[in-house]
């Protein structure tokens, strides 16, 4: 009979490469926030695929970039901590980048683990000699790399992903009791339905100057009530969140009431409050209450 295996697994690469969709297909449901938009992953968030034989603990991390606010290093400090503690790393690229754009994460990250290397959005292209191509350019400019094509959005080469993430997780117990599918509490997937939202309806200024804190979670017979506050940076992004006769933040509760009650199996009632915070993404205390460590 073979042993039981259990590690750690981290996603991580640069902002929009997939990785949330990604991790979303090798868990089987949709626990982390997707969007277009870049950036839409701000905290360590961590996914648990249990069975018989085997317990993978998947960390989905933000996308690599420069910092430019205390919130952005906050963000890379834990990209650099999932790094660290990881038994196999995912790099993911976007498969129609240059092999030559990741050289700097191979050499600023002191990677100990394995690393996959996965060229994701492979299905872009139409063709298998231009698919063979692609990955010959990362297998040379990555020797010491596994590269494999994958497509998130598909499921291509998910399988063939499993099995390598399973030839290199060590014999282990598992980490966390087989009915857990995160470290997080609900509450935090709750604020991140919000946020995913305000990605989806808004435009390109107001995602980036948004947190959500969800002040009350009460669980009653029939439904559950759930009170969130958005944060904004400014009076002028209140107003657009808000939009004419509160429609724009009407139509946010509604999409987000939707994903909580698919998410937690019964009715929610959602309320939610906007509030400005100047500068807050610079502000060490206000990020400690939103939960940036």
């Amino acid at each position: 009979m073979s042993q039981f295996k259990a590690g750690f697994v981290n996603l991580f690469g640069p902002p929009n490469a997939g990785k949330s969709t990604l991790l979303n297909a090798l868990l089987g449901e949709q626990l982390v926030a997707v969007s277009p938009k870049v950036q839409t992953t701000r905290h360590r968030i961590v996914g648990i695929l249990n069975e018989p034989q085997y317990q993978i603990i998947f960390s989905d991390t933000p996308g690599i970039i420069e910092p430019k606010y205390k919130l952005h290093q906050k963000m890379m400090a834990s990209v650099k901590s999932a790094i660290e503690d990881a038994d196999v790393a995912l790099l993911l690229a976007d498969i129609t980048q240059e092999p030559a754009e990741f050289e700097f994460i191979r050499d600023t990250l002191r990677i100990k683990a394995p690393v996959i290397f996965l060229l994701n959005k492979a299905d872009l292209l139409k063709s298998p000699e231009a698919l063979q191509q692609k990955l010959a350019q990362y297998e040379s400019h990555f020797p010491q790399w596994k590269a494999l094509p994958v497509s998130a959005s598909t499921g291509a080469g998910i399988p063939e992903l499993m099995q390598l993430i399973l030839e290199r997780l060590p014999e282990a117990p598992p980490y966390y009791p087989d009915d857990n599918i995160s470290d997080r509490p609900v509450r935090f997937f709750v604020s991140e339905m919000v946020r995913e939202q305000i990605f989806h309806l808004y435009g390109d200024e107001i995602p980036y100057h948004a947190a959500v804190l969800v002040q009350a979670f009460e669980e009653k017979t029939t439904l559950t009530v759930i009170k969130a506050d958005i944060i904004v940076s400014r009076e002028t992004q209140k107003m657009i969140l808000l939009g004419k006769g509160g429609a724009m933040i009407k139509k946010l509760g509604i999409q987000s009431r939707e994903k909580m009650e698919a998410f937690l199996d019964r009715k929610v009632h959602l309320e939610l409050f906007v509030k400005v915070r100047p500068k807050w993404r610079d502000n060490e205390t206000y990020l400690r209450e939103y939960g940036y460590q």
